[in-house]
């Protein structure tokens, strides 16, 4: 049955809970919501705790009517969940998350005509979300919350697995350390022109895969070609794709995606486009929004820690370093500093608890970022235009930070090497001796940025494409709007 003229499209949006998926996806409701689309965003018990009472979401959100949240209930790891590798722990809490959301879900895709859902917002590797919609006849639009060029990786692995390029023979990190003490190379270390990657095979390296790759333990990488296969023949089924990108940006890579999914919509950055979106004093609120108290899973080793700390002093540049209280791994010992330590840098470094990230990076006293190179962190600096030192730790962290050194060449790549010397190095030539270059290369990015989130810019008219679809859905049906779009096309 259609629906009446007068009935609003509603679209449920469904993000991974964690820090680094849920802040873009509520900037992706915001953005449909100043569009007269009702939201529905689908977050867990402990995450729904965290948005109310550590951000102002609920005071960002009030103003629109046709907004809301649900809840599904936590899942709880195990003790067995700490010895898993990481792809199995995603796969065991995606599979909990499964049967606690899977009730809620169908009953909000049933067809009630007073609160009938439009289409289903995914986010990335929750398959599961694909056969509900699917039984209810709702269509599903995939979101990505990585990097387009990290996700397109992850698309690869099945193939490299296929062509017996994975798992590594040599692990990833022990290429690094070899290569930074002079040793003889590895096969680990040549660039993807021998790597079943279409589009990367001019710079990319076994070690700039996701790290999902770096295991040699033959289950793992069974488990991790399985899941890969299955996210990315969900993606190519569904509706569309949103990634968190623009065309200057990534566009060879978004047209690979277009060459395998029915319709890509870069959008991004996400925070840029509702900024230009809003007035000032709205916009201000985005910053202050989605935060969580649950942090990222990025945490280091004491002496890695060390090494980063020794190098900052090593460097002679002031500096301002967040350090989390648990920002070590467990059982590695506290991070105490000695007198002699502290000596160094009192006068021109300032460690705090938390920092307002995107705050920091738009003052113009901040030449530079060392950062894990998680995607947010990522399109953030571009988009303030302030040059990368990536030391990626997780999953797509790995493919950004060669992204930024080798292909964007807006900072330096740092992949793997916990050395005092390098990071006194890499510093002192984002700071002075490769400035020149690499705030040129960042400069010309930035302005991009800025001009794809403009009126008539790139992710702007995306943007509108993605609304008009939706909206067109909500009227007609999947089948007549692919039939409107092709048109279009």
């Amino acid at each position: 049955m259609e629906n009446n003229a007068s009935t609003p499209a509603h679209v449920v949006i469904f993000p991974q809970p964690a820090q680094g998926h849920v802040k873009p996806m509520l900037n992706l409701a915001e953005l449909l919501c100043l569009s007269d689309v009702e939201v529905t965003f689908l977050v867990t018990a402990q995450i729904h705790h965290s948005l109310v009472n550590y951000s102002d979401t609920v005071a960002r959100f009030g103003r629109y009517p046709g907004f809301g949240f649900k809840v599904v209930p936590d899942v709880r790891p195990t003790k067995e969940w700490l010895s898993y590798d990481h792809i199995q722990l995603m796969n065991s809490m995606v599979e909990g998350l499964a049967v606690n959301a899977k009730p809620l879900l169908e009953d909000m895709l049933s067809h009630n005509e007073t609160t009938r859902v439009t289409c289903l917002i995914a986010d990335g590797w929750y398959s599961f979300v694909h056969d509900v919609a699917n039984e209810a006849g709702v269509p599903v639009i995939s979101c990505c919350c990585a990097g387009a060029s990290s996700l397109w990786s992850f698309f690869c692995i099945p193939w490299l697995f296929d062509a017996g390029q994975l798992p590594f023979q040599v692990s990833a990190t022990e290429v690094a350390v070899m290569k930074f003490q002079s040793q003889k190379r590895s096969g680990g270390d040549e660039v993807a022109d021998e790597l079943n990657v279409p589009g990367m095979d001019a710079f990319l390296r076994y070690r700039d895969l996701p790290s999902f790759c770096r295991t040699k333990d033959k289950d793992s990488c069974l488990r991790l070609q399985q899941t890969c296969a299955t996210e990315a023949e969900r993606t190519k089924e569904a509706y569309g794709l949103i990634l968190n990108t623009f065309e200057d940006l990534d566009g060879p890579t978004l047209s690979l995606f277009r060459s395998q999914c029915k319709r890509v919509y870069s959008i991004g950055p996400f925070d840029a486009l509702l900024k230009h979106k809003l007035p000032q004093e709205s916009a201000a609120l985005i910053n202050a929004s989605g935060s969580l108290s649950v942090v990222d899973q990025t945490v280091f080793k004491r002496d890695e820690l060390m090494e980063i700390w020794e190098g900052l002093v090593q460097s002679n540049k002031y500096f301002m370093w967040a350090i989390r209280p648990d920002l070590i791994k467990s059982n590695d010992g506290d991070f105490k500093t000695s007198e002699a330590l502290l000596e160094g840098p009192k006068e021109r470094g300032w460690v705090v608890s938390w920092a307002p990230q995107e705050a920091v990076l738009a003052h113009p006293a901040t030449g530079g970022f060392l950062t894990h190179s998680g995607w947010n962190s990522t399109i953030e600096s571009i988009t303030a235009g302030v040059p990368m030192i990536c030391l990626p730790y997780f999953a797509d962290q790995q493919v950004n930070s060669r992204y930024v050194g080798e292909v964007w060449k807006v900072g330096l790549d740092m992949k793997d090497i916990y050395d005092r010397n390098v990071v006194a190095e890499m510093v002192n030539d984002m700071l002075d001796g490769k400035k020149d270059e690499v705030q040129k290369s960042m400069a010309k990015m930035s302005d991009a940025a800025k001009k794809s989130v403009a009126e008539g810019g790139s992710s702007y008219c995306n943007l509108e494409s993605l609304i008009q679809d939706i909206k067109m859905m909500s009227f007609k049906g999947e089948h007549e709007v692919s039939e409107l779009s092709a048109l279009k096309e």
